[in-house]
């Protein structure tokens, strides 16, 4: 993996666990999902998509000795992933669609705790927002699902 260049770099709370991905996100949202909601215990997430291929955990081997994992009761084919020392979750995989998701709070901060990479990361719409906790007024687009695949809101 000589040529990997990360383009975005996170880690759970604690830094015991880190991550990278090598391409841009695709898809980068704020979601609203009730199964968001209920595993984050937040009104939604800022999540982003990526195919598995550009992912890659760079904390120090064995992975899964730091790692906690868990698959979703609801939703099988999708395997989440936390911190064994802080518990805080930094990302998940889709087996059905061979994707990983990862949470925009993660990524890695400047001094200022500004999210480096910003450019890259920032969320493009709202997604399934018929399930919103609040509403959230700002120029992003609404969906009552995914992105560009369900009922525009807005």
């Amino acid at each position: 993996m000589a040529d990997y260049v990360p383009l975005l770099e996170g880690s759970c709370f604690c830094q015991a666990i880190s991550y990278a991905v090598s391409a841009r996100p695709i898809l980068s949202a704020y979601c609203h999902c009730t199964s968001c909601q209920r595993l984050t215990s937040c009104p939604f997430i800022h999540t982003m998509h990526f195919d598995a291929s550009a992912f890659t955990w760079t904390h120090p081997e064995p992975h899964e000795s730091r790692l906690d994992s868990y698959d979703n009761i609801l939703k099988p084919y999708k395997r989440r992933f936390r911190c064994k020392t802080c518990g805080v979750g930094v990302a998940s995989r889709n087996s059905n669609t061979n994707r990983i998701s990862i949470w925009g709070a993660t990524l890695g901060r400047n001094e200022d705790g500004k999210i480096l990479g910003w450019d890259i990361a920032k969320p493009t719409a709202h997604q399934f927002y018929g399930t919103r906790m609040l509403d959230v007024n700002d120029d992003l687009t609404k969906w009552e699902g995914y992105q560009s695949k369900s009922k525009r809101l807005d």
